[in-house]
C-alpha cells in the first residue's frame, strides 16, 4: 500500500505536513470539540482504518504481542494516549505561536534522551544542523522580531505543551525498544487500543463536566481529518521512518512544522508570507540538510 512512499525522509516530511494541519485544526475547532473528545474520536477513526490491515496478522503474531506487552503498553500510552491529548489541551489555553515554539524543542529533548538512554551522541555537524534549524524556527515564530519573543509569557497552556514535548520525545526514543517481528499495522493497532483504553475514562469525565461536541460541518471535517491523516497515516509513516534513520534525525523534521504552518496559513487563511518566512525556511532546510548528510564511508 505504501511502497511508493518508501524513502524515510519523504515519510517524515509528509508526517510533519499532516501534523501541521493537525495543530491548525485543533486550534480552529477548539470551541466546538473539547480536547479529550477530539483525541478520543481521532484515535477511534485511526483504529477503524488500521484494523482491516492489522487483523490478518493477529492470529499468527498474538504470542509475540503478549510476550512484549510492556513496551507496547508504554508506547501506546505515550504516543497515542499522551502527546496529542496534551497538545489539544494546550491549544485550549495558549496561542499557536507559543505552541509552535515549544513544539520545536522536541528534537533537543529527543537528542538528550537518546544520549542518556541509547548512548547516541551527535556529530558536531549534526549539532550544527540542529542549532541552525532551531534558529530558523525561532525567526518564523518571532516574525523576524525578537520583541515578539520577549512578549511571550508562560501560561497554563505552555506548561501542558512542555509536557507534550517530553512525552513525544520519550515515545520517539522508546521506538528503539519496539518488538521486532510484529507487522507494523498490527503494532500500530495495539498502540491505538492501549491509547484508547486510557482515553475512554478521561473522555467520559469530560462529558460529565458538560463539555460535549457541537456537531457541525467544520467540527466533523476536523475530526475526520485528525483521524485519517495525522492519526493514521502520520503514525504509519513516522514509526517506519524512525526505524530506518533513528530517533535523532527523525525528530529534527519537527522543525518543518512552522514551515508548513506558514504555507497552510497562506493557502487557507490568505495570510501573505514575509521575508522572515523565507529566511526561517531556508535555515530550517539548511539545518536538516546538515543533519541528514550521510557519514563518509
Amino acid at each position: 500500500m505504501f511502497q511508493r512512499f518508501h524513502h524515510p525522509y519523504l515519510l517524515l516530511t509528509l508526517t510533519t505536513l499532516f501534523w501541521s494541519g493537525n495543530m491548525v485544526v485543533g486550534r480552529a475547532i477548539r470551541d466546538d470539540v473539547p480536547p479529550l473528545s477530539l483525541a478520543f474520536w481521532r484515535w477511534t477513526i485511526a483504529l477503524a482504518l488500521t484494523l482491516p490491515l492489522a487483523l490478518p496478522h493477529l492470529r499468527a503474531q498474538w504470542p509475540a504481542l503478549r510476550r512484549h506487552w510492556q513496551p507496547i503498553v508504554a508506547l501506546g500510552l505515550l504516543g497515542v494516549g499522551g502527546y496529542n491529548t496534551l497538545a489539544y489541551i494546550a491549544l485550549q489555553y495558549t496561542a499557536a505561536t507559543n505552541a509552535l515554539l515549544l513544539n520545536s524543542f522536541i528534537p533537543v529533548a529527543t537528542i538528550a534522551l537518546s544520549w542518556l538512554f541509547l548512548k547516541k551522541p551527535l556529530r558536531p555537524l549534526e549539532w550544527l544542523g540542529v542549532l541552525i534549524s532551531l534558529v530558523g524556527v525561532i525567526i518564523i515564530v518571532a516574525r523576524g522580531d525578537l520583541a515578539t519573543l520577549a512578549a511571550l509569557t508562560i501560561n497554563l497552556g505552555d506548561l501542558w505543551m512542555l509536557l507534550a514535548v517530553l512525552v513525544w520525545a520519550c515515545y520517539t526514543v522508546g521506538l528503539h525498544w519496539r518488538p521486532s517481528g510484529i507487522h507494523p499495522m498490527l503494532m500500530l493497532a495495539a498502540f491505538t487500543v492501549v491509547g484508547l483504553l486510557a482515553l475512554t475514562p478521561a473522555y467520559a469525565w469530560e462529558i460529565l463536566q458538560g463539555r460535549v461536541i457541537h456537531l457541525g460541518p467544520g467540527a466533523i471535517a476536523g475530526i475526520v481529518y485528525t483521524g485519517t491523516l495525522p492519526g493514521f497515516l502520520g503514525y504509519v509513516f513516522y514509526n517506519r521512518a524512525v526505524g530506518e534513520v533513528g530517533a535523532n534525525r527523525a525528530s529534527l523534521f519537527i522543525h518543518l512544522m512552522p514551515v508548513f504552518g506558514t504555507l497552510l496559513s497562506t493557502i487557507f487563511l490568505g495570510e501573505i508570507p514575509h521575508l522572515y518566512h523565507g529566511i526561517g525556511i531556508a535555515l530550517i532546510f539548511c539545518g536538516i540538510g546538515l543533519t541528514t548528510l550521510r557519514r563518509p564511508s
